[in-house]
């Protein structure tokens, strides 16, 4: 259900359920996180690619796997989500989604989970889990923090979907593309540099103004020792 492909210093994982628009059930979310963590402890990674077998980038949960739970299942179920969000927050390389096709519900929550969006042309965003009687939980959490907190209400609270072009205005993409001139300019930049730069920038995004300085300032220090 998962496809792991290096090349050089980038390593590209593929989601790989096409017959089901590569629809996240536990087994898919287990082998995902599992693939992603493997890639920490590699040094020379440099950049990892996300991306989907088949004509869509991933069509949310699992619907067979939403039905079926309870109120003993349903926490464990989207906990898995989260997990696999957190592995990808925490690889020490910039994470680039490039996604097509459809990119809904949890697939979302993990695009946004990625440090970067590529989207193909035509790509439908959407979040339609109040159409199914639940809510966005989990990393949808970090979507006002994408496209701010009117236009995140706008996805989760109709359900309706975005094409690639308003999810470019709204910044919730970076680009339109395939990637490549991304991957190659990522490449291009100080490996060490990088990595702080990730861990800076989710610290900006989470921390009071003071600490995001105060923090800088000590990273910068060490990046001259």
């Amino acid at each position: 259900m998962v496809d792991v492909e290096r090349e050089g210093p980038v390593a590209r994982i593929f989601l790989n359920r096409p017959e089901k628009a590569n629809a996240l059930n536990s087994a898919a979310l287990e082998e995902l996180r599992a693939a992603v963590a493997a890639l920490e402890p590699d040094e020379a990674l440099r950049v990892v690619v996300l991306g989907g077998r088949g004509k869509t980038f991933c069509g949310g949960a699992d619907v067979a796997e939403l039905k079926s739970l309870n109120a003993a299942t349903a926490g464990p179920f989207v906990e898995k989500i989260h997990n696999v969000c957190k592995a990808i927050r925490e690889l020490p390389v910039p994470v680039v989604a490039a996604v097509h096709g459809a990119v809904i519900g949890a697939g979302l929550e993990i695009a946004a989970a990625c440090d970067l969006r590529i989207a193909a042309e035509g790509t439908k965003f959407a979040m339609p889990e109040v159409r199914l009687g639940i809510p966005s939980v989990v990393e949808a959490a970090l979507l006002p923090r994408l496209v701010g907190s009117g236009r995140a209400a706008w996805l989760m609270l109709t359900g309706e979907a975005i094409d690639a072009r308003r999810a470019l205005e709204w910044g919730l993409i970076e680009e339109i593309g395939d990637g490549k001139g991304l991957v190659q300019k990522l490449l291009a930049a100080d490996r060490e540099a990088l990595r702080v730069q990730k861990q800076l920038l989710q610290l900006w995004g989470e921390a009071s103004l003071a600490t995001s300085i105060a923090t800088s300032i000590e990273r910068f220090a060490q990046i001259h020792r």
